[in-house]
């Protein structure tokens, strides 16, 4: 095939040229994302009750949810939470089910349930999660000095999101903050009572004058006409003239009733930027938008929108753009410092610059046609189908220095430049084939993987196979071409004789062979008692999931643990912003109930959650240690968490799951346990280790009780008491006004006394027409409840979080416990995922190392040979392992990709090894007056001399590439230095060993058996 194509170099280089402007077509639709568009199996479900327990949330709602959710197609697992006015239903769902039809299905389940809820309550929203969910920036909108805010919060969603939608790639704009005006009735009480009337009189007429007649028309002759209520009201002032009938027949005017004006809503949540109240607009991409593409946009946009609205200040935060940046970035310089690299090994190796060009110009063509295999995938750009590019281009350098290397060799022994360049790419061709396989077969099973994990394997592997099937078609088809048209015109064949430098690196090596071969089973002993050493120092590295990346900017969630109001939570947020102040670059916070739509965590008045950006790394430790003494000393009761700021990394990898978590049901009561009870059985749990999970954690509350004897007595009803308390407790909403689209509630103004004081002074008319305070009927006490109420498929559940070092070993302790008091105990948490994951993950690898021997038992024709090649990778490992310590990194997600990068060099120059000492045995002996023995000494010091170059080459190339990023800083390096400690460490410890490890190896288990057979 190579000579057929060598012969046709303008046709051949014509197609690659047209294959390589198609795919610069290509590359230029292809959408680039930060994560690739992972469906990730969950959905959840929120309901909003105002003025509700949770206890009442569960019985009323979230009950009712379940029963209708339970039979759902592919319904893995349900939880819910009910806390105060808000309640949480979580489905997990299998990998394998379709979410879009399950997104339908929950929401048809939800409308034919709907008839079942409360009267009043708003339809539980659905989110589907998705990585695409995750926004790509956030837009803070500050009102200036003295601007309403209400008419900054219109002009957001009005105005601002709808521009911002308009903007290409903008799948959804989110907005959290905004304020709603509403008309608010203050009743004159004593105006009220001295006419004789009541509260009800005021609600009467407002809702009496804001009827409509949907629907009611006349006909006049061959006309019809619609008709509509004169008296409808739309402001303060329209409600104000309104009359109202007293009990003597005076009609009086509403007014003089009641003061009605227009307020802002009481809010439940509240969005600051810095110490002011703010607006944060969320800003998420289609999934098939570029990225690098919508930020810009995005950024001139709010250029135009200062200039456009001067009343408001913008800035942009939280960009996570910049991670994909640092990726293209880190691709960028892995090239180009490979280039200039490889540019100045092969010139000190080679002598010769056409064979550098030759490589600068197959590097940047194989990526490019890479481009081509995503666009027929269906992936885009993003950072994980990008490090699948990087880890593919230590292979593509690998197999360039060889193609070129052995067809240098060829010429230097005498043939002709077209034979060279064909018997040279025929000589590493099978060898090659099989380390790309090999390579493939570590790598591709990982996709089988199950969750996410195997989805974003996926990506990486479609890029780690498009990149390296490319980069063997360049190998045997571009590279020897190129040799070929570089190489025709010069006639000066060279000596054969090497330059100084590698001379000397022979006399080095040659120096160790001897010294090796010398003393073989000493060698061979000390090399094999290095594997395990080397494998043993991974007990040493600590391990995480991504690198520790030094990062400027945090967050700290606080809940308080108080039951303050939205309002006290903002102040005490205020408070901290500006006992900060001058201590941050950046500073914004979601305060109490977040109005996003996505977002599918926990929402409770009492919480919040702020993010800070720093200026520096020192800044940000002693701000930190700021933060804490702050809360510590002004709120001891508050729980707090201070961590780094996620980005969409940590957003898509944690886990809603507690690690472990050990659940009880009352099998007799189907309720939750008392306190009361509770709390002695705690004193026995089998364990002192844990933590009270969210169905066990307390709040303070005031239950009312009503005196039936009194309310029988003097002839009030119970209804009228409740009416009561909710005009004075709950917010009372006494009608809508609807004017196309826009929606404005009429409250009764909710008392800002306390409650005590409210019922002391508040009265209530009695049949006989006296009034009597709402305290002669009404007791209160204060009392300790649970603060949420949780549920899973079978109904409600309590659970404790177990924080001991090997939880599971108290397994049967825990069963035991809660038989002894009629309790159905389980267990779950990610303790267990972990465990299922890492079962996978090992049956996987085996099946990885199986297939690796499979492919190599073929190639080399021997069950023997393979395992010389398999016994090669523990030493790189332990070289990476030594590094990675020596380092002080650790075992993480990019350590573990730098040691498949390094993996699949030293096979490959393992099996390039192997192959070269067979083929050179068989020429050897077909000599005659070579015996066989002398054959394979000959052959295993000839080849260790043939491959001493290319095998330096490729690993001095690759380790001098990546050198650079050690010493660079930023978000990029930090991810990028642990699997640089790999490489680095893999080949220069792996490569070392490697050298005489496989002639030493193939010497003891390969030789008797064929010395015998010769």
């Amino acid at each position: 095939m190579v000579r057929f194509l060598l012969a046709r170099p303008i046709a051949v280089f014509m197609t690659f040229l047209a294959l390589m402007v198609f795919s610069f077509i290509v590359f230029r639709t292809l959408p680039i994302s930060l994560l690739p568009p992972i469906d990730v199996p969950q959905i959840v479900v929120k309901v909003s009750y105002p003025n509700a327990s949770p206890e009442a949330i569960e019985q009323n709602v979230l009950r009712n949810i379940r029963e209708g959710l339970i039979t759902l197609n592919g319904l893995e697992d349900m939880d819910s939470k009910a806390g105060s006015e808000v309640g949480t239903i979580r489905l997990s769902f299998n990998y394998s089910t379709q979410m879009e039809l399950a997104y339908i299905d929950v929401n048809e389940k939800i409308d034919r349930i709907a008839n079942n809820l409360p009267e009043g309550i708003a339809r539980p929203e659905v989110i589907r999660i998705n990585t695409s969910d995750i926004p790509v920036a956030r837009v803070q909108v500050v009102p200036k000095e003295g601007v309403d805010e209400i008419e900054v919060s219109l002009l957001a969603e009005n105005v601002l999101k709808k521009r911002i939608e308009q903007l290409p790639g903008v799948s959804l704009v989110d907005i959290n903050g905004k304020k709603d005006r509403i008309i608010i009735v203050e009743p004159k009480e004593e105006e009220i009572r001295a006419l004789g009337m009541t509260q009800e009189n005021l609600i009467s007429a407002i809702q009496s004058g804001n009827t409509d007649l949907p629907g009611v028309s006349v006909k006049d002759g061959q006309f019809r006409y619609y008709l509509r209520l004169a008296t409808r009201v739309d402001t303060p002032s329209d409600i104000e003239s309104l009359p109202v009938s007293a009990p003597s027949g005076a009609i009086v005017p509403l007014g003089k009733l009641a003061n009605v004006s227009y307020q802002t809503q009481e809010m439940l949540g509240y969005h600051l930027f810095g110490s002011k109240e703010a607006l944060v607009i969320t800003v998420h991409k289609q999934a098939a938008a570029k990225m690098n593409e919508l930020i810009p946009e995005l950024k001139d946009a709010l250029e135009l929108f200062k200039t456009d609205y001067p009343q408001v200040d913008f800035e942009l935060t939280q960009d996570q753009s910049n991670l994909l940046n640092a990726a293209i970035s880190n691709l960028q310089t892995s090239l180009l410092f490979g280039g200039i690299f490889a540019f100045g090994v092969l010139f000190l190796f080679m002598k010769d610059y056409r064979l550098p060009l030759i490589i600068g110009v197959s590097l940047p063509s194989s990526l490019l046609i890479s481009f081509l295999v995503f666009y027929f995938f269906d992936i885009s750009i993003n950072i994980i189908s990008l490090s699948g590019l990087a880890l593919g281009i230590g292979m593509l350098i690998d197999n360039a220095i060889i193609v070129l290397d052995n067809i240098t060799r060829k010429r230097e022994l005498g043939l002709d430049l077209f034979e060279a360049c064909v018997q040279g790419v025929d000589e590493v061709m099978s060898a090659l084939i099989s380390s790309v396989l090999t390579t493939l077969s570590v790598f591709v099973p990982l996709v089988f993987l199950s969750g996410i994990s195997g989805a974003l394997f996926f990506d990486q592997a479609i890029a780690v196979t498009a990149i390296l099937s490319v980069s063997l078609a360049v190998a045997f088809i571009l590279l020897p071409m190129l040799y070929f048209l570089f190489f025709s015109k010069s006639k000066k064949v060279d000596d054969g004789e090497e330059g100084k430098f590698f001379s000397a690196v022979l006399g080095l090596y040659e120096k160790g062979y001897d010294l090796v071969f010398g003393n073989r089973k000493v060698a061979l002993l000390f090399i094999m008692l290095l594997i395990p050493v080397g494998l043993a120092i991974s007990l040493l590295l600590p391990s995480e999931g991504l690198p520790e990346i030094d990062k400027l900017d945090t967050t700290l969630e606080v809940n308080w643990n108080e039951p303050i109001s939205a309002t006290e939570n903002r102040d005490r947020v205020v408070a901290l912003m500006r006992h900060m102040e001058g201590g941050y670059e950046q500073a914004e916070s979601d305060i109490g109930v977040k109005q996003f739509l996505l977002f599918d965590g926990e929402n409770s008045i009492q919480q919040a959650l702020l993010y800070f950006l720093f200026s520096s790394q020192d800044q940000k430790n002693e701000q930190v240690i700021k933060l804490e003494e702050f809360i510590e000393k002004n709120y001891p009761g508050a729980e707090f968490l201070i961590g780094d700021a996620p980005n969409a990394f940590d957003q898509l990898f944690n886990s809603s799951l507690p690690y472990y978590e050990v659940r009880w049901k009352d099998l007799a009561a189907k309720e939750p346990v008392p306190e009361d009870k509770m709390g002695p059985w705690l004193s026995q749990f089998p364990t002192s280790e844990w933590e009270r999970g969210p169905g066990l954690e307390k709040e303070s509350s005031v239950v009312f009780t009503l005196k039936a004897e009194k309310l029988a007595t003097y002839r009030i009803t119970v209804d009228q008491i409740q009416s009561q308390l909710q005009k004075l407790f709950g917010s009372f909403l006494i009608t809508d006004i609807r004017r196309f689209g826009e929606v404005t509630p009429v409250k009764l103004k909710e008392p800002q006394t306390r409650f005590e004081d409210l019922l002391r002074n508040t009265q209530i008319a009695a049949s006989d027409s006296a009034y009597y305070t709402l305290s002669e009927f009404v007791d209160f006490h204060y009392d300790d409840h649970y603060k949420n109420v949780t549920a899973d498929k079978t109904g409600i559940y309590q659970s404790v979080f177990v924080t001991a070092e090997n939880p599971d070993a108290y397994k049967s302790d825990f069963i035991k416990w809660g038989t002894d008091k009629n309790l159905g105990v389980s267990m779950v948490g990610q303790y267990f995922k972990d465990q299922e994951n890492i079962k996978q993950l090992i049956g996987i690898l085996l099946i990885s190392v199986l297939l690796l021997y499979f492919i190599l038992a073929a190639q080399f024709e021997s069950f023997i040979q393979p395992l010389i090649v398999v016994l090669t990778l523990p030493l790189g490992i332990g070289g990476a392992f030594l590094v990675i310590l020596l380092a002080g990194s650790s075992l993480n997600v990019m350590s573990a990709i730098g040691l498949v990068v390094m993996l699949g060099i030293m096979v490959n120059d393992a099996i390039l090894k192997i192959d070269t000492i067979n083929r050179l045995r068989k020429d050897l002996v077909s000599e005659p007056g070579t015996s066989a023995e002398e054959a394979l000494e000959l052959a295993l010091h000839r080849a260790g001399q043939i491959r001493l170059k290319p095998i330096l080459m490729t690993s001095i190339t690759t380790i001098l590439a990546l050198i650079p990023i050690i010493f660079s800083a930023g978000l990029g390096a930090d991810l990028q230095r642990p699997l640089v400690y790999s490489v680095i460490g893999g080949l220069t410890i792996g490569t070392l060993t490697a050298l005489y490890f496989v002639p030493l190896a193939y010497w003891f288990f390969v030789s008797k058996k064929k010395l015998k057979e010769a």
